[in-house]
C-alpha cells in the first residue's frame, strides 16, 4: 500500500474538518443537492468525454494509487546479475528453469525472448512497444483525473449560479438571502475540494508511479540486452546501477 496517498488524503480531510469546526458547525457545510451537482455533473461530463470501458475502469486506476507495489530497482539489479552469471556459465538455455521463479512479468517475458534466440533488435523492439503501450494506458488514467479536476470547479460554479437564481426569486424575503447565499457558495467549495484534494493529487501520483515503472522496465530491458550480449555479471550490474539515484549508488558501492 502507498501510505503517502492515505496520509495525504487523511491529513487534508482532517485539517479541513478542524477548520470548519473551529468556525462553526459541520452541518452548515453539508448540502446534498450541491454535492450531486458537482460529483454527478463531473462524472457525466467525463462519461461523455471518454469511452464507457475507460470510465468504468476508473476504480482500477484509483486502486493503483493506493495499492501499487513499486518495483525495487536494487532487487532487479541483483536478479539480473544472477541471470547474467547463469547465462555466462551455462548458456542462455539454462535460464529457462529460472524464469519459473521470476514474478515480474516484464522481466520474465524479456528472458524468454532471449532464450528463444531472438536478436537484440527484435527483443528491444518487442519490449519497447510493450513499454509504450503501458505508458499510453497510464496516461489515459492520469488524463481522466485531470479532466475531472477541470469539470468539478466548473460544475461548482454552475451550482452556485443555480443557487443564486433561486435565491433572487425570494429577494423580497431578506432573511432568506444569507442562508441562500451560503448554500449557493457550497457548490463552489465542493468543486474546488474535489479538484484540489482528490483529482489533481491522484493524477500526479499516478504520473509519478508510471514514471517509476518506466524506469524499472528500462532497467530490465538494458539488463536483458547485456545478458544477450554475454556481458559479465559485474558489468551487467555496473551498467544497471546507472538507473539508480546517486545516493543509493554510493550506498551500494560502499557496501560492496
Amino acid at each position: 500500500m502507498d501510505i503517502g496517498t492515505v496520509i495525504g488524503l487523511a491529513a487534508g480531510t482532517i485539517l479541513l474538518l478542524v477548520s470548519i469546526l473551529m468556525g462553526g458547525s459541520l452541518g452548515s457545510f453539508i448540502n446534498v443537492p450541491s454535492l450531486l451537482i458537482v460529483v454527478g455533473g463531473s462524472a457525466a461530463a467525463t462519461l461523455i468525454n471518454y469511452p464507457l470501458p475507460d470510465f468504468l475502469g476508473v476504480m482500477k486506476v484509483v486502486k493503483n494509487a493506493f495499492l501499487n507495489k513499486p518495483s525495487n530497482p536494487t532487487e532487479l539489479i541483483e536478479i539480473m546479475g544472477r541471470q547474467a552469471e547463469i547465462a555466462r556459465r551455462d548458456g542462455l538455455l539454462a535460464l529457462e528453469k529460472e524464469t519459473a521463479n521470476i514474478e515480474d512479468p516484464f522481466l520474465k517475458a524479456g528472458l524468454e525472448l532471449a532464450i528463444d534466440g531472438m536478436d537484440l533488435e527484435q527483443i528491444e523492439s518487442i519490449l519497447s512497444m510493450e513499454m509504450e503501450m503501458l505508458e499510453e494506458r497510464h496516461k489515459r488514467g492520469q488524463e481522466m483525473f485531470r479532466q475531472l479536476a477541470k469539470y468539478a470547479p466548473a460544475f461548482g460554479m454552475m451550482g452556485t449560479l443555480i443557487g443564486l437564481i433561486q435565491m433572487l426569486k425570494n429577494v423580497n424575503d431578506p432573511s432568506a438571502i444569507g442562508p441562500g447565499m451560503a448554500v449557493a457558495l457550497l457548490t463552489t467549495f465542493y468543486g474546488t475540494l474535489v479538484a484540489n484534494l482528490i483529482c489533481l493529487p491522484l493524477s500526479g501520483k499516478l504520473e509519478k508511479l508510471s514514471q517509476n515503472e518506466q524506469i524499472a522496465k528500462s532497467l530490465v530491458l538494458e539488463g536483458i540486452k547485456a545478458i544477450q550480449m554475454g556481458d559479465s555479471p559485474k558489468l551487467v550490474e555496473k551498467k544497471l546501477r546507472s538507473f539508480l539515484p546517486t545516493t543509493l549508488r554510493l550506498e551500494l558501492d560502499a557496501a560492496a
